[in-house]
């Protein structure tokens, strides 16, 4: 039997994973925590490229700090390329979804990780979408997994290698939200923050590309027919056969 959360976290996943982008910050957050709040999820795509952002007091209320903590983390995305501010009538801020780094930079970025590192990294990322897939067994309705059904199709079909690694990143974070759990899901932002860029390195693969399309719509027949065991198994098996081909990758380097 399903069971359902009351109050706390995100419900369902329609828009549930962008709740979480706005909902408030902890109240000691300082303007950095509101520059990687928002930098994370324009990295993911959680908000798309040329999105308007909310007004800025309505924005500041959102996450619950000053309109002076906001206008400096909005100046900071802004130096980042991740935030374009227009003036006048139509003005604001808006997204600016940031180009992927070429195949030489991430192989750079990539020799920063040990292979130790990237192990325990994808411990930890396994024990997050395996615990978000075996709770969105036990309290997701199936029709609230339109979001993640779109984003594996998405994937399926999707060209770019940048968009096949947002994709990627996004489903998981769909996943933690479909679990209801405000929580799970802004440690799944956090850690795909981490690994979204260098996935772009394994995801070359219109084979591979396949293959994970095809684990995540295992994972929401699992999620759908309330099967929390082999939801969770079958999302970390997922996770840690990515995870091995971006060790693989480390060894070449």
């Amino acid at each position: 039997m399903r069971q359902h959360e009351i109050g706390g976290g995100a419900r369902g996943t329609g828009g549930g994973a962008r709740r979480v982008v706005f909902s408030p910050v902890d109240n000691r957050a300082r303007v950095d925590t509101v520059v990687r709040r928002i930098g994370d999820a324009i990295e993911l795509g959680l908000l798309a490229d040329g999105e308007q952002l909310p007004g800025e007091s309505e924005l500041a209320a959102q996450l619950g700090v000053s309109t002076v903590t906001l206008r400096e983390a909005l100046m900071a995305l802004r130096q980042q390329g991740l935030v374009t501010t227009r003036r006048g009538r139509g003005g604001g801020s808006f997204v600016s979804l940031p180009e992927v780094p070429a195949d030489d930079r991430l192989r750079v970025r990539l020799c920063g990780w040990s292979t130790e590192e990237l192990r325990d990294l994808g411990d930890h990322w396994a024990a997050l979408s395996g615990a978000a897939a075996r709770l969105a067994a036990q309290r997701t309705e199936p029709e609230d997994l339109h979001p993640l059904r779109r984003t594996a199709e998405e994937l399926a079909h999707a060209e770019e290698t940048a968009t096949r690694s947002r994709l990627y990143g996004r489903f998981h974070v769909e996943l933690a939200a479909a679990a209801q759990s405000a929580r799970l899901t802004r440690e799944q932002v956090a850690l795909q923050s981490e690994v979204g860029a260098l996935l772009c390195l394994v995801l070359g693969s219109g084979e591979y590309r396949e293959e994970v399309a095809d684990r995540h719509r295992s994972v929401i027949s699992a999620v759908q027919d309330g099967a929390h065991e082999s939801a969770g198994t079958l999302a970390e098996r997922c996770v840690r056969e990515s995870t091995a081909r971006l060790v693989a990758v480390r060894l070449t380097l």
